[in-house]
């Protein structure tokens, strides 16, 4: 599977499929939400959040490719990933694109 970017497969004639998405809402345990404020206060990266948007973000792209193989797709354009907080310590990731078939 093509994934991509920009809305155009270079130096191919496309047909679109239509729009593909994926989403997850992930949360992080009880013991890094604790860790994770005690480092709100002295500052720098919050590995743990980090960690947990990394897997959701694979997790939605990984959906939104199933998805698009259930079409027939070869590949997915213009792809783009938004986030939400759902509550804390829980967001939201999707990602979505068209799906494609290369003629």
């Amino acid at each position: 599977m093509l994934l991509l970017s920009i809305n155009y497969v270079p130096d191919k004639k496309i047909e679109a499929l239509g729009l593909v998405k994926g989403n997850v809402v992930q949360s992080s345990h009880l013991g890094k939400d604790i860790m994770s404020g005690l480092k709100t206060v002295v500052g720098g990266e919050i590995a743990g959040y980090t960690e947990m948007l990394n897997q959701a973000r694979q997790i939605a792209m990984k959906r939104m490719v199933d998805e698009a193989e259930s079409l027939g797709a070869d590949a997915v354009i213009n792809i783009r990933y938004a986030s939400a907080s759902v509550m804390s310590g829980a967001a939201e990731v999707i990602a979505y694109g068209t799906a494609v078939k290369i003629l």
